[in-house]
């Protein structure tokens, strides 16, 4: 088959660290090629080399046979690469119509031919089967309508090469299932597809051919019926890894957490907390399930004293505790691994010791009065660094210095150890390799088999099916549904996730999940 595009012996170097390392890379014409690997593998890194946002250090680019010099985003989309990045670059309060034409506008004498644009816009969309209004506004249409909108900005271009960055971290199961047909859509019409991705399902769910990377190396291509997401876990992580979370039955306890009514503002002084009720037993791992941006972030900062409530009630083992300070949140129980480990899980350029006992530096055994003790505080750090492996020269490195992973063992470690009745696990593997996944999981259940609360928040629908008990969907400010995990599919939870409803048979059980 025809070569659209081969990468041979690029090489990216970073100050002190090693991107791309003699990397050989080819897409063939009309394939869906997955580059997988690791956190840090890499990946992204290759692919702006490609679109021309990085400039390579070693190597060279050949487009349909020719060998070009990719200087800037022009020179990719003039030779027909597109490329949607992991954050859409959308402008929010203009129309579909007026998004994909921006910068290639028609014209009408001196004016932009909207007319011509919105009539561009809807024949392009439905030339690939995309069922969208190009005069809907951008912010008033979901994230998987916004996706659309991205890749119809590369067509629009004339793109017949896509890549795509972490295509379905913001999607539900059913936007994730209609885009692998859209994606299957576009290759029989010539185009040809790269997807950045993590996630092993989708891999083996989607994808033609996948390169594996690891540590800036090409470990391995292969072709997707000839593996299995067990091959391709142990090629990425360089060990074999067990991808099933493996759990007691459930054995819950008193309740030792709720939250009654509660509701908060965004930072725009908007409602974000509309009135969520829920309650977290002892013994179980209660999971919010929902597409990002639907009041998870704020439902978090509310509860553990980052914002401040409008109205409701935050309540643990019978104490109320609403808008209490941080400090006085931690001291009545309540341990919180953030979902950003840089914004609030660490001090970066603080050593490991220091950041090991952050929340709890200001009381014995770390402090004697105003004075640190750094000997306990070292002893301590090395416990943690040895229980958690966290991989480091030493517990006196600076946080900035791990990897996105071990800096993620090292926060999960200081919040669990301070033996929490409520351990609350906020996006807890967000941006991890299934190796540091598998790790986190482990640790979230052992907790949970002591007899702790656990509250996972996670944007991962696998995620949440592997460790809850039971799944709260929320969905626009509100938890618009409780199910027990066994009564739970991906099917009636991405509903649920797209604002849907469940409907109920006469008897009042559960039938089959439909659209609300």
């Amino acid at each position: 088959m025809e070569k659209v595009v081969e990468m041979k012996g690029i090489s990216k170097i970073f100050p002190g660290v090693v991107a791309n390392d003699n990397v050989d890379f080819e897409l063939l014409k009309g394939e869906i090629h997955v580059l997988l690997g690791e956190n840090g593998a890499g990946k992204t890194t290759l692919m702006n080399v490609l679109y021309g946002l990085y400039q390579q250090d070693a190597g060279e680019i050949y487009i349909k046979g020719k060998k070009v010099e990719m200087k800037s985003p022009k020179e990719a989309i003039d030779l027909g690469i597109g490329m949607v990045h992991q954050h859409f670059m959308l402008v929010h309060n203009f129309t579909v119509a007026e998004n994909i034409i921006l910068g290639k506008e028609p014209r009408s004498g001196m004016n932009v031919d909207m007319k011509k644009a919105v009539k561009d816009t809807k024949d392009l969309a439905d030339k690939y089967g995309f069922n969208i209004n190009p005069n809907d506004i951008i912010e008033d249409i979901t994230v998987g309508q916004q996706q659309k909108v991205e890749i119809l900005k590369s067509l629009y271009r004339g793109a017949d090469i896509l890549i795509l960055d972490e295509p379905t971290a913001v999607l539900t199961p059913q936007e994730i299932d209609e885009l692998g047909v859209i994606l299957r859509n576009l290759v029989s019409q010539g185009k040809s597809i790269i997807l950045i991705t993590h996630k092993l399902k989708e891999v083996m769910s989607i994808s033609d051919r996948v390169t594996i990377l690891r540590r800036g190396k090409v470990v391995d291509t292969l072709n997707t019926k000839d593996t299995n997401i067990d091959e391709l876990a142990e090629k990425m992580v360089g060990r074999k890894v067990n991808l099933v979370v493996d759990k007691k039955p459930l054995n819950a306890g008193k309740t030792i957490f709720k939250v009654e009514d509660l509701q908060a503002l965004d930072y725009r002084k908007l409602p974000a907390v509309k009135g969520v009720s829920f309650e977290v037993h002892a013994g179980e791992i209660f999971a919010i399930a929902g597409v990002d941006g639907n009041g998870q972030s704020e439902l978090i900062e509310t509860i553990v004293g980052l914002r401040k409530p409008t109205g409701g009630k935050v309540i643990i083992n019978d104490e109320d505790i609403t808008g209490k300070s941080p400090r006085q949140i931690s001291e009545a129980g309540i341990a919180h691994i953030p979902e950003d480990r840089h914004k609030r899980g660490l001090i970066l350029k603080e050593s490991l010791a220091e950041n090991a006992v952050l929340g709890n530096h200001y009381r014995a055994p770390f402090a004697k009065g105003i004075m640190m003790d750094y000997v306990k505080i070292k002893e301590y750090a090395r416990k943690l660094i040895n229980d958690f492996d966290v991989r480091t020269p030493s517990e006196n490195v600076s946080a900035a210095s791990l990897s996105g992973g071990n800096q993620q063992k090292m926060v999960a470690a200081r919040e669990i150890n301070k033996d929490p009745d409520l351990l609350i696990a906020a996006q807890p593997t967000r941006g991890l390799d299934v190796g540091a996944i598998e790790y986190i999981h482990k640790r979230l259940v052992a907790e949970r088999d002591k007899g702790k609360a656990v509250l996972l928040v996670s944007l991962e629908l696998d995620e949440v099916m592997s460790l809850a008990d039971r799944i709260g969907v929320i969905y626009d400010g509100k938890i618009v549904d409780i199910i027990d995990r066994k009564d739970a599919t991906e099917q009636k939870l991405g509903i649920l996730m797209a604002g849907g409803t469940l409907k109920k048979t006469q008897g009042g059980a559960e039938g089959e999940a439909i659209r609300g």
